[in-house]
């Protein structure tokens, strides 16, 4: 069995493809993330890091290469497969939060259990564990309106692995905090993919952070650098 948890090989990615105004945003990406390594994504903005991450997270689809998760092929696969395999090995985090603003943080944690199948009961309870593990125990009923910055981007990663996915892709998930909230945000997920063996690449601006990663990998003009 593969030991990499995602694998990029020659991705390239165009834009206006075939037209006059043909942008060419990733050329000849190459990239293995190992299980249980988190990895860091340094770029400059426009480089096509979020492009990256969509393609990774089979969100878009590459124009050239193979995108496979733990060893398995995805490319050509029908949006049926791709949708579960999303839903059940990867897990997705960003800069804004984009919680349920209606529904409470247990609420936002236990409804992508609830839409993958699980139980209401086995929900509720892999959510609260979840909540308590990120020091939320006692905000658990309250909405994402009463909350601040740094419990919201904890709910939200709460709900990113609510599903128990294999991978966790964070395009800028402290980029909106203060550096003291984006500390806290930063060692609650080291703290969670250690403990759950969890895979990660984790897009990010702030240098300091991305050296206390397993490994920085830095992309510029759309290729991954040296």
């Amino acid at each position: 069995m593969s030991n990499s948890a995602l694998t990029l090989s020659g991705i390239h990615k165009y834009y206006y493809k075939g037209t006059p105004k043909e942008i060419l945003v990733l050329r000849d990406v190459n990239l293995s993330i190992e299980k249980g390594e988190v990895v860091a994504l340094v770029a400059p903005s426009g480089a096509g890091k979020s492009t990256m991450l969509h393609i990774a997270g089979l969100i878009e689809t590459a124009d050239l290469g193979q995108v496979s998760l733990s060893g398995k092929d995805i490319t050509g696969q029908s949006d049926a497969v791709r949708t579960k395999v999303r839903r059940n090995q990867l897990g997705f985090v960003y800069q804004f939060h984009h919680l349920l603003p209606e529904f409470s943080a247990l609420e936002n944690v236990v409804l992508p259990q609830l839409v993958s199948g699980k139980s209401s009961a086995a929900a509720i309870q892999r959510a609260k564990k979840l909540l308590c593990k990120v020091g939320l125990e006692e905000r658990m009923t309250h909405r994402p309106g009463t909350l601040s910055g740094g419990e919201q981007q904890r709910v939200a990663f709460c709900r990113a692995l609510a599903n128990e996915p294999d991978l966790l892709l964070a395009d800028e998930p402290t980029g909106n905090l203060d550096s003291v909230t984006a500390e806290n945000v930063f060692k609650t997920l080291i703290e969670l993919a250690r403990e759950t063996g969890l895979s990660a690449i984790v897009a990010t601006h702030n240098l300091e952070l991305a050296a206390r990663m397993d490994r920085i990998v830095k992309l510029e003009n759309g290729q991954i650098v040296n």
